[in-house]
Order: structure tokens, then C-alpha cells, then sequence
């Protein structure tokens, strides 16, 4: 009798990186649409420009430096080039928006080793080095020439020029009251889950964002946990602070719906690399990302701390795995 002796995996499953992948890019695709609507043809160009940029950093980094063969054919540098779009200001120039993607292929992925070494989540990590060196430019909410006026909607209404996170911010410290902010700006709930509101393109609706995220979980890219986790931290910190003190802490419904959350939970927190690969560690890296984003919100000089929350967990990561163990294949524990 012959016994056939090969390394693992064992199980395979007819998933694949790059059918993951193009689930990922399918489930980005309304919050891009919303954002080709209401930015009009500067956001189709920095899509362009960001997703091509990660695609030909990642294939001249194999071709010339590490001499193997090209892997942009499992789209995964096609999903962080548009997240990375998603998450600049459409205003943002071509020129950092090219730089943001080197930053993130050929030095936040390709110098760990590539697709499932790096240590941290490339898009994020470009977007904060992105705002340290360019915070003029990364914090311009100013709504570009846009093809919104076809669809319905003039220019000026469409997308207003500043967050409700940065209006919030500049308005408690100057000592009005959370009713004297929303009063003044007009701030409407409807408003921020489909979209007219300012921030970066992937912001725009929170309503395109949970459309992904259910199509994700009926594909089963993703689990869960993670991002329920990021969700009920939110809304935990939001709601005992928001109880204490309504005039000056935001409830959970706007913290929800307003920066980075949706968008930060549900396609960059739950990246397969820089994510935990327990249940239980999700929820512990869920809950550090949620309490980290209140307290940057609530006590830190910059408005919104999703990406910072991220990013720092990331680091945490191997810590994580390594106190919260994935059961053995075939052991109960």
C-alpha cells in the first residue's frame, strides 16, 4: 500500500485570492457609483489614477526588483488602489493620489513580501501617511466640478464642503452646543445614510456601504464579528457619553453614520492578512478599534480616528493571535 505524503492545506475550497477579490471590488461598487454621482469626473480620475498606480507599482516591483512572476492578475492591488481612492478627498491632486499608491504596494505590501506578509492594511496605512504629509490637501472637502447637476442636483446642494465630524469638532471647541451646531448646519440623519454630505467619496453613503456589506456576508468573504464588534463598541462609548452629557458628546446614530466607520469596518478591519484569525480575536480587535475611534472622536485634536484605530490594532494583531488560539481542525479546542 502507497501512502501519498504532501504539505498542507488538505481542504481546498473553490474560493480563490482573486475571486475574493472581485467580490470585494463588486461590493465597492455602489459607494463608487454614489461617489462618480455626486463628484462627477474628478472622482472617476483619482479611481483611475489610484488603481492603476497600485497595479503597475506591484507588477515593476516583481518584474525588476524580485524578478518573480506578476501577481496583479488576483486583484487584490485593483482593491487597495480603489479603497485608497475611496478614502481621499475628491479633490485630492493626481500626483498624491500616485504617491499614496507606491506607499502603499511598494512599501506598506511588497516590503513585507507581498499579498498575506504585510503587517498592516495598505490603504489605510497610505492614507495616514498621506495625511501627515499632505494635511492641506487631506483635509479639503471642497466639492469639485461634478456631473451631479445631471442627475438632479446642482453643485452647491449636492455635497457641502466640510464633515459633520470637522463642523462638530470646530463648533464644540468655539462653545456651542450640539443643538446650536445641527441647528446651524442643517445636519439631517436621511441625509448622511444616502449621501450630501462632505468627506472622502467612500463616506458619502453609509446606505451604498451596507448594501457591500451584506453582499459580502451572503458570499461569505467576510465574517461578522469584526465589524459588529467595531459597531457595538461605537455604540456603547456613544451612548453612555451622549446619556451623561447630550450637549456636548454625539449619539451613536451620528457617530455611526458620519467619517470613516462603515467604510473602516467593513472592507478595511476585516482584511483577511491584517485581521485576527479567531472569533475571539476579532472581537478583541473590534472592540479596540471601536473604544480607539471614541476616544480620538471624543478627547484627540483631529475629528476622526478610524484610521488610526486600524492601523494601531494592526500592530496588535500577532499579539492577538498568539493568546487566542483557532481551534485545531478536528479538536474541539
Amino acid at each position: 500500500m502507497a501512502f501519498v505524503v504532501s504539505p498542507s492545506p488538505h481542504i481546498h475550497a473553490p474560493a480563490s485570492t482573486a475571486s475574493i477579490m472581485r467580490d470585494v471590488l463588486i461590493a465597492l461598487a455602489p459607494a463608487t457609483l454614489v461617489s462618480l454621482v455626486f463628484y462627477g469626473w474628478a472622482e472617476l480620475l483619482l479611481v483611475a489614477v489610484c488603481i492603476c498606480a497600485c497595479m503597475l507599482t506591484e507588477w515593476a516591483i516583481e518584474r525588476f526588483l524580485q524578478h518573480s512572476p506578476s501577481t496583479i492578475g488576483d486583484c487584490s492591488a485593483a482593491v487597495t488602489g480603489l479603497l485608497l481612492a475611496l478614502n481621499l478627498p475628491s479633490s485630492c491632486p493626481w500626483w498624491v493620489a500616485v504617491i499614496g499608491s507606491i506607499f502603499a504596494i511598494g512599501v506598506v505590501k511588497m516590503t513585507f513580501g507581498g499579498l498575506g506578509q504585510n503587517v498592516f492594511n495598505p490603504a489605510i496605512a497610505a492614507r495616514v501617511f498621506l495625511l501627515v504629509s499632505f494635511p492641506s490637501i487631506m483635509t479639503d472637502w471642497s466639492a469639485p466640478a461634478s456631473i451631479s447637476s445631471a442627475w438632479g442636483f446642482s453643485q452647491v446642494d449636492a455635497v457641502s464642503g466640510a464633515t459633520p465630524l470637522g463642523v462638530v469638532s470646530e463648533g464644540l471647541r468655539s462653545g456651542m452646543t450640539l443643538d446650536e451646531i445641527f441647528a446651524a448646519h442643517s445636519f439631517s440623519y436621511k441625509e448622511m445614510l444616502f449621501a450630501r454630505v462632505g468627506g472622502s467619496a467612500g463616506e458619502l453613503s453609509a446606505l451604498a456601504l451596507l448594501v457591500g456589506f451584506v453582499y459580502l456576508l451572503a458570499r461569505k468573504v467576510i465574517k461578522a464579528t469584526t465589524t459588529l464588534s467595531i459597531w457595538a463598541t461605537i455604540i456603547g462609548i456613544s451612548m453612555v457619553f451622549s446619556f451623561i452629557n447630550p450637549s456636548s458628546y454625539t449619539d451613536p446614530l451620528f457617530n455611526m453614520l458620519t467619517g470613516g466607520v462603515l467604510l473602516g469596518s467593513i472592507f478595511m478591519a476585516t482584511d483577511y492578512v491584517t485581521s485576527p484569525m479567531s472569533n475571539t480575536g476579532c472581537v478583541i480587535y473590534g472592540f479596540g478599534i471601536g473604544l480607539q475611534t471614541m476616544l480620538i472622536r471624543y478627547f484627540g485634536a483631529y475629528p476622526e480616528g478610524m484610521s488610526f484605530a486600524i492601523l494601531l490594532m494592526n500592530a496588535f494583531v500577532p499579539l492577538i493571535n498568539r493568546f487566542c488560539h483557532q481551534p485545531k481542525f478536528g479538536r474541539a479546542k
